[in-house]
C-alpha cells in the first residue's frame, strides 16, 4: 500500500472508533468487530484504572503498554504525546507534571482530537492542549519538549525514520522519549501482512525489532533502553482465517512473533 493510502485507512478506522460511544477496553488497538471485521483479537496493554490521573472517559483501550510508567516525567516538564487519541496518556502525564508543566497531545484524526478536547473541557485544566497534526511532519517547534511519549501508534506510521527524526527535532537537548509500540520477531506470512485490517490492528505496520532499534540509533539517540517486552498472541482461530493448518504449524515452528516493547532513549 502507498503511504497516503495507509494514512487514510488508519484515519478512517480511528475516526470510526472515536465516534463510538462505548469504550473499547476489551479489544486493544484492534478495536471491536464493527471496525476490524473478522480480524479481531486483543492487544490491550497494561491496566490503567489504578494509575494516578487516569481518566476513564479518555481510556479507549487502544494501547499496548503503559509508557508513562517508565517515562521519567517530572513536575514542571513539557510532555508531548504522539497519537494521543482521546487523551488517555495525556491525563496521566498531566497528573505528574502538575500545574507548572504542560502536556500536548498530537493526533491526525479529527474525531479523536475533538473527543480529547471534549474530555479536557470537563476538567478545567489550562496546561493541556490537543493539536491536529501528522507525526511525520509535526506542526511543533524545535527543542520544545522534555519528554515525548506514545502508545501503540508509531507502528502505524509508514515512515518510521521520519517519525523518529521529528521526535528528535522537537525534543530539547537532553530530553528523551518513552514509547510503547509493536514490533515483529521473524517474518509473518504475506497473507497476514497484506490484510488492511491487520495493519490498522497494529500488526502489519510493525517493523522487525532489530530494524526498529537501528532506526532509533541511526537518528542519533543515546541510552536506548528496553523497559518491557511482552509477547502478543494471535489466537489460532484468527490465524486459521488466513492460513492453512500447515502454514499455522510452520509459523509456530519458525518462532515468528509479535511483541509489545516499551523503550526509551535520550537526545
Amino acid at each position: 500500500m502507498k503511504a497516503e493510502d495507509v494514512k487514510k485507512m488508519v484515519q478512517e478506522k480511528y475516526g470510526t472508533i472515536a465516534s463510538q460511544s462505548t469504550i473499547l477496553k476489551q479489544s486493544g488497538c484492534c478495536g471491536p468487530s464493527t471496525c476490524c471485521g473478522e480480524l479481531e483479537f486483543s492487544m490491550i496493554g497494561d491496566e490503567y484504572s489504578s494509575v494516578k490521573g487516569h481518566n476513564p472517559d479518555a481510556d479507549m483501550g487502544l494501547g499496548c503498554g503503559l509508557p508513562t510508567e517508565y517515562a521519567g516525567i517530572h513536575p514542571g516538564d513539557s510532555v508531548l504525546d504522539l497519537g494521543s487519541g482521546a487523551g488517555n496518556d495525556c491525563f496521566v502525564a498531566r497528573s505528574i507534571v502538575g500545574e507548572s508543566g504542560k502536556v500536548t497531545g498530537l493526533d491526525f484524526t479529527e474525531e479523536m482530537v475533538n473527543k480529547a478536547q471534549a474530555n479536557l473541557a470537563k476538567t478545567g485544566f489550562t496546561n493541556m492542549e490537543f493539536v491536529m497534526g501528522d507525526i511525520e511532519n509535526m506542526p511543533l517547534s524545535d527543542n520544545t519538549f522534555d519528554v515525548v511519549i506514545s502508545n501503540c501508534v508509531l507502528n502505524l506510521v509508514p515512515d518510521k525514520q521520519q517519525a523518529f527524526s521529528e521526535i528528535f527535532r522537537v525534543l530539547k537537548p537532553g530530553g528523551h522519549f518513552c514509547i510503547s509500540d509493536v514490533v515483529l520477531a521473524g517474518d509473518l506470512p504475506e497473507k497476514i501482512k497484506q490484510e488492511a485490517e491487520m495493519y490498522a490492528g497494529c500488526v502489519a505496520g510493525a517493523s522487525q525489532e532489530p530494524d526498529y532499534l537501528q532506526i532509533i540509533q541511526n537518528i542519533g539517540f543515546a541510552d536506548l533502553q528496553i523497559h518491557k517486552r511482552r509477547a502478543i498472541t494471535v489466537p489460532d482461530d484468527v490465524l486459521h482465517k488466513y492460513l492453512s493448518v500447515e502454514e499455522v504449524a510452520e509459523l509456530k515452528t519458525k518462532g515468528a512473533g509479535i511483541f509489545s516493547l516499551t523503550l526509551s532513549a535520550t537526545k
